[in-house]
C-alpha cells in the first residue's frame, strides 16, 4: 500500500470507529491513478461487505435529476425560466420556474402534503400532482434558499413527460447507461447493506425500515456503490475527462450548473447551491485563507443511510476527473459528510498530479500580435497575451491561479471579440486601429483601454512625464 493509501485508510477507519458506523464504503477516483476503494464493517445481513455493496444515496439522487433537466434544456425541450406548469398539469404553484425549483429558491415547502415521514408512504405520481394545491409556498420565490424535495420531484416528472417515459427509464437511458454506472439502481440489490440507527447511549444498532419514495423518487430514491458514485463525482467536476464525447452533458452546461445562485446560510457562506449542485469552497488547511478550490456534488440522507459525493475542481496538484464518495449505513454519523472533503484534500496534498512540462506554442495571429502586452483601463493595469490559442487578459497584480479573461473574435468582425470566460464574461472587446493598422485603443465592456494610464477625460500621465525636462 502506498503512503497516501495508508493515510486515506487510516482516516476512513477512524471515522468508522469513532462514529460507530456499521458499514462504510469509500472510493476515490482520479484520471491519473487506479481507483482506490475501502470498505469497513459489515452489511448487517448475510451479504459480504465490499466495494460493490450498494447503499442508499438519498439526495445525491437530485444531482441526476438536475442533469436530466439541463439535458432537456440543451435539447430545446424546456427553458430554465419556464413556469413548471408549462410542462405539468398542476392545480397550484404552476408559476414557479424551473430555475427556482432547481436552485431551491422557489419557496415551495420541503415535502409533499401529508406526514410522509410518519407513515413512510410516499404518494404516487398522479396523487402527488393532484394534491399540489394542499402544499404551501412557505416563502416568496427568490427570497432565499429553502430546500425542497417536492420541488425536485416535480422537475423529475416534468422531464419524464417531455421524454415520453418514466423518470427511472429516462435516467437509465440518458445518464446511467452512457456513463457506465451499472450499479446505480432504483431498488436495492440483494447484496445491499442494511441501514441502521445506532443508539446514542449504547452500542445497539437497530435496522431502519425499508422505504420506497414513490413519486418523490427523483429527489432521493437511488441506491449505488462507492465506485459508481466516485465516478459520478468526477463527472460533475470534470465532464470533459469522464465523458469526452459529451454524450451526457456538455462541459459548458455543467459550468452553468456549478455557478453559485444562493448561499445556504446568511452569514456563513461555507456552501452554495447552483442548479441542483452544492459547491463547497475549500479554505487553505493551514492558514484558513480562501483558495481557488471548490468541491462540487451533494450529500444524501435516508433512514439508516448517509452519503456524501463530491468532485474537486481547481488548485495546484488537482488531477483530472477527481471525485470521492463516502457511503454509510448509519443515519446519524454526521462526520461522514465531511470525510470526502478530507479525503480529496489529503490525496492532493500527499500525491499531487504530475506537473506537465511547458512546451512552445504557435505565435499569435498577425492581427493581434502588436496589441499584446500592458494596457490601462479604469486606472488599473492589465496584461494581454496569447496563450493556448486564445487572446487572454488578466490584471497585472492578479494573484497566482486567478483565471484570465478569454476572448473569441466575432465570426464576421475580427476586431470585435466576445469575452467567453473570466472577468466581464459576455461583454465585447473592441479594437481601434490607426491608419497603419496599429491597435491604439480598446474598449472592453465600453471602458476605454490605452497603452498608458489616463484619467477618464483623457489626461495622460506618461505624456506629461515625457514633456518634463
Amino acid at each position: 500500500m502506498t503512503e497516501v493509501g495508508r493515510r486515506l485508510t487510516r482516516m476512513t477507519r477512524q471515522v468508522q470507529a469513532e462514529e460507530r458506523v456499521p458499514a462504510l464504503s469509500v472510493a476515490l477516483h482520479r484520471a491519473d491513478r487506479p481507483l482506490w476503494t475501502l470498505a469497513v464493517g459489515g452489511t448487517g445481513n448475510n451479504a459480504p461487505l465490499g466495494p460493490q455493496t450498494p447503499f442508499r444515496i438519498g439526495s445525491v439522487t437530485k444531482t441526476f435529476t438536475a442533469v436530466l433537466v439541463m439535458q432537456a434544456r440543451d435539447d430545446g425541450l424546456l427553458d430554465l425560466d419556464d413556469p413548471i406548469g408549462t410542462h405539468l398539469d398542476l392545480p397550484a404553484h404552476g408559476e414557479l420556474t424551473v430555475r427556482r425549483l432547481l436552485s431551491h429558491t422557489a419557496g415551495l415547502q420541503r415535502e409533499p402534503y401529508g406526514d410522509v415521514w410518519d407513515t413512510l408512504r410516499a404518494p404516487a405520481v398522479d396523487e402527488l400532482l393532484a394534491e399540489l394545491d394542499r402544499a404551501e409556498r412557505v416563502l416568496p420565490p427568490a427570497r432565499r434558499y429553502h430546500y425542497s424535495n417536492l420541488g425536485l420531484a416535480l422537475l423529475g416528472h416534468a422531464v419524464a413527460r417531455l421524454r415520453g417515459g418514466t423518470w427511472a427509464e429516462v435516467l437509465a437511458d440518458r445518464v446511467l447507461n452512457p456513463l457506465g454506472l451499472s450499479a446505480t439502481t432504483l431498488a436495492p440489490a440483494p447484496t445491499a447493506a442494511t441501514g441502521f440507527l445506532v443508539d446514542t447511549y449504547s452500542d445497539h444498532a437497530h435496522p431502519e425500515p425499508p422505504t420506497d419514495f414513490g413519486a418523490v423518487a427523483p429527489a432521493a430514491q437511488l441506491w449505488s456503490t462507492a465506485p459508481d458514485m466516485a465516478r459520478w463525482a468526477a463527472f460533475l467536476a470534470d465532464p470533459a475527462a469522464v465523458d469526452p464525447a459529451g454524450a451526457v452533458l456538455r462541459p459548458d452546461t455543467l459550468d452553468e450548473m456549478r455557478w453559485p445562485l444562493t448561499v445556504t446560510d446568511q452569514t456563513l457562506w461555507h456552501r452554495t447551491f447552483g442548479l441542483g449542485l452544492i459547491m463547497v469552497p475549500q479554505p487553505d488547511p493551514v492558514t484558513g485563507a480562501a483558495r481557488r478550490v471548490v468541491h462540487v456534488g451533494h450529500d444524501g440522507a435516508m433512514p439508516g443511510f448517509l452519503a456524501a459525493v463530491y468532485g474537486r475542481r481547481g488548485g495546484p496538484g488537482t488531477p483530472g476527473a477527481m471525485g470521492a464518495a463516502v457511503l454509510a449505513s448509519s443515519g446519524t454519523a454526521s462526520a461522514i459528510l465531511d470525510l470526502p472533503h478530507r479525503l480529496l484534500d489529503a490525496a492532493v496534498a500527499d500525491d499531487p498530479a504530475e506537473i506537465v512540462a511547458w512546451a512552445p506554442g504557435e505565435p499569435a495571429p498577425e492581427r493581434y500580435r502588436g496589441m499584446l502586452g500592458r494596457w490601462w483601463g479604469e486606472g488599473y493595469e492589465y496584461v494581454f497575451g496569447w496563450h493556448d490559442g486564445t487572446l487572454q487578459a488578466r490584471g497585472a497584480d492578479a494573484p497566482a491561479g486567478w483565471p484570465p479573461s478569454i476572448f473569441v473574435p466575432l465570426p464576421d468582425r475580427p476586431d470585435v471579440l466576445r469575452t467567453v470566460s473570466g472577468r466581464e464574461t459576455g461583454e465585447l472587446l473592441r479594437l481601434t486601429r490607426d491608419d497603419r493598422g496599429t491597435v491604439v485603443r480598446m474598449h472592453w465592456a465600453t471602458y476605454r483601454f490605452t497603452r498608458s494610464q489616463e484619467t477618464f477625460d483623457g489626461f495622460d500621465f506618461r505624456a506629461v512625464t515625457e514633456r518634463q525636462p
